[in-house]
């Protein structure tokens, strides 16, 4: 995709009618997200983009490409890596140095100054690293199980190692990691965090049987697997108080070489326990086709729902009619959109006008500069 001139800042989008045409809730419809009030129930989910620089900080570009995107109710970022032991993909951003902290307060400043809110997802990718990210060491896990598949590293793919079970007396510090990349994320001026529990990284391994095979307190029952999940977001709360935290988990997925002997109750122990700590939101991920393909057991995210008595957003597939049927219905109270956002930065404001949709382009999804990054243009751009 060749790279287009830099696009006009956006015109933030106020959407009254749509909610005023009927009592039905959708997703112009306001809504209290924890201590915000949030103007709509669209969401921008967290997608990795590759594009960090060196030492893993942000760039200038980042602060465009979300501050494009301000008109979404909430802003949830590319995952973070809240320590040096939790990165495994080349050009992630952290929030654990001085000079990561201050780039993202840039990227917040321009998000506020556009009257958005942005949440940081705090991470740590566990097994699916590989040493050539740790000089050497290997990566860390609930147990010594290796995935199968490839990391993608600096070198190129590289077949997955065996990992390092943590030692019971390493878990605080694991933590204490999370903790201190909260203390961060309220350095840069982030205005919640979500914990990223899915997907196959730290979190999720602790939690499904699969992958966790420790025979101490953090293994065996699900009320073990689930302690650390637990710990870390009670942590996280400690610091930002329980309305600004949100934590993402993701029930039928396989990615990153994930399974469970039993995800509804494994995950509806752990919602369950999440439903009492009065978070802002859970996130969930609806199965996708991959998931199916790779032997996941299909749960649909409305399963859940009566464990859940909070704010529930979920993830995948959904384009505005089913995000409003979700919402009107109950299922959902917000709808998180990844690749819409991506090619859309105004997707508010083209959803509630009905207007057509930039075509995202996956070449540009990892890596590379602001092709494909900041360079979508605005509705405004089309029609000109």
């Amino acid at each position: 995709m060749p790279l287009r001139p830099k696009p006009p800042s956006p015109i933030l989008l106020s959407t009254p009618s749509l909610t005023a045409m009927s009592t039905e809730k959708n997703l112009f419809t306001p809504i209290q997200l924890g201590r915000y009030t949030l103007p709509n129930r669209i969401v921008m989910a967290p997608l990795t983009r590759n594009r960090a620089g060196e030492g893993n900080v942000p760039l200038d570009m980042h602060a465009t490409y979300y501050s494009q995107r301000a008109s979404a109710g909430l802003i949830i970022t590319e995952a973070t890596h809240c320590h040096p032991s939790g990165i495994g993909y080349p050009n992630t951003p952290g929030v654990h140095t001085p000079e990561q902290i201050a780039a993202w307060r840039k990227v917040t400043d321009a998000v506020h100054a556009k009257g958005g809110r942005i949440f940081v997802q705090l991470w740590h990718v566990g097994r699916v690293s590989h040493p050539s990210f740790h000089k050497g060491e290997l990566p860390i896990a609930p147990s010594a199980i290796a995935a199968q598949g490839e990391a993608m590293t600096y070198e190129g793919m590289q077949p997955f190692v065996t990992p390092r079970a943590l030692e019971e007396s390493e878990i605080p510090g694991i933590i204490e990691q999370f903790r201190q990349g909260a203390r961060s994320a309220l350095d840069a001026g982030f205005d919640g965090v979500e914990v990223h529990g899915a997907n196959g990284y730290l979190l999720d391994q602790f939690l499904r049987d699969g992958t966790n095979q420790r025979s101490d307190r953090y293994g065996g029952s699900v009320e073990n697997r689930a302690r650390l999940l637990l710990e870390v977001t009670e942590a996280i709360a400690e610091i930002w108080g329980r309305d600004r935290v949100g934590v993402r988990l993701s029930p039928s997925s396989t990615f990153n070489d994930m399974r469970d002997s039993n995800p509804r109750e494994t995950f509806g122990y752990a919602i369950q326990r999440l439903n009492e700590l009065d978070l802002a939101y859970l996130h969930l991920l609806e199965p996708s086709e991959s998931d199916l393909r790779h032997g996941g057991i299909p749960i649909p995210t409305r399963e859940f729902r009566p464990l859940y008595h909070g704010n529930l957003i979920v993830n995948w597939d959904y384009d505005q009619a089913k995000g409003n049927a979700a919402i009107a219905s109950g299922d959902a109270d917000l709808v998180s959109y990844g690749k819409l956002f991506i090619a859309n930065p105004d997707l508010p404001k083209r959803f509630a006008l009905n207007a057509p949709l930039n075509e995202p382009d996956p070449a540009t999804f990892y890596g590379g500069g602001e092709a494909g990054f900041t360079d979508y243009p605005f509705l405004e751009e089309v029609a000109a």
